[in-house]
């Protein structure tokens, strides 16, 4: 559906453009929604940054990229303490600078998200007047033994919300600060 601006609006038609993930019965699988106060320009900025992940997802302390980015690109993750986890070796499978899509498949690392595979979108929306984002994220993987789906799901879920919360007030913070060109350009 259009709006008066000429943006597509639904999120549910979002999901199913760009989120199409194929559960196995072993898996689960979902997608999460959150609305930031700031131009879809600037949000991208620093999602697309897959060499970056640390300059909004709380839980990352380090990362290393070697080579180019591009599609097949490694980044070897350093998790913070707290979390189940230590390192974790993620793949780019997807980085659409037009259409502002990012995905990601976690290939290694010391954690229990065996065949994560992620897509986040954006679109732009106007929010209290004003240019605003949506970003819709989804996931895939494996439910670990000793799990039930929805365990794995919301243990997920909650990470994603915090990154998505974080990501939200970094970019309504530089919004706000009048920041609205892209930062970090790579």
């Amino acid at each position: 559906m259009m709006n008066g601006n000429g943006y597509v609006n639904s999120a549910t038609e979002y999901v199913q453009r760009h989120h199409k993930h194929q559960p196995a019965d072993h898996q689960c699988t979902s997608h999460l929604i959150k609305h930031i106060k700031a131009p879809v320009h600037l949000v991208w900025s620093l999602v697309r940054r897959f060499d970056q992940p640390q300059k909004y997802k709380p839980f990352v302390s380090r990362c290393v990229v070697r080579g180019n980015l591009e599609i097949g690109t490694l980044r070897e993750v350093n998790v913070k303490s707290g979390l189940p986890a230590t390192t974790s070796t993620e793949r780019l499978e997807l980085l659409d600078d037009d259409e502002h899509i990012l995905s990601i498949r976690i290939v290694g690392g010391d954690h229990r998200l065996r065949n994560y595979s992620s897509v986040l979108s954006l679109h732009p929306e106007i929010i209290d007047g004003r240019p605003g984002t949506m970003v819709v994220e989804s996931f895939v993987v494996d439910v670990p033994e000793g799990n039930t789906k929805d365990e794995t799901c919301y243990f997920v879920e909650a990470l994603i919300k915090c990154n998505l919360k974080s990501l939200a007030e970094v970019c309504e913070r530089l919004a706000v600060q009048d920041q609205t060109e892209p930062i970090d350009r790579v």
